[in-house]
């Protein structure tokens, strides 16, 4: 009994030590100071900035344009997508953790039941890239 909780211990302790590693990287700058209107105007002209595998941790998200957006693994725990459509965003490997979904436009390849293991537990989402 003693070996299963300090192995449930130690896996515990390494999965926060990851949780940790990707929150100390640093957030995208544009995202971070929440100026939406100059991302949406970057994305209105083709040349918003890429997010593979960046920390958007926490973050507000609500407004910006991210409909085209490659969002490629990055970690979105807890970012609120409230509302956003993101039908045409690349999102393979991306993780949802706890993430505020409501209303928020999905691509069609990726099913419900895989948002849901995503915003539940951290999985990564699975689709074509």
């Amino acid at each position: 009994m003693q070996y299963g909780a300090a192995h449930q211990h130690g896996f515990r302790l390494e999965e926060e030590d990851a949780v940790s590693d990707i929150k100390r990287l640093p957030k995208p700058k544009i995202l971070f100071e929440e100026n939406r209107d100059a991302f949406n105007k970057l994305a209105r002209e083709g040349q918003a900035p890429g997010f593979q595998d960046q920390n958007l941790s926490d973050l507000d998200l609500t407004g910006f344009d991210l409909l085209h957006a490659d969002l490629t693994g990055a970690y979105l725990r807890g970012a609120n997508l409230a509302g956003l459509d993101l039908s045409h965003a690349k999102m393979h490997g991306a993780s949802l953790k706890n993430a505020k979904i409501s209303g928020c436009l999905f691509p069609a390849e990726i099913s419900a039941a895989e948002i849901r293991l995503s915003v539940d537990l951290g999985t990564r989402l699975r689709h074509g890239e």
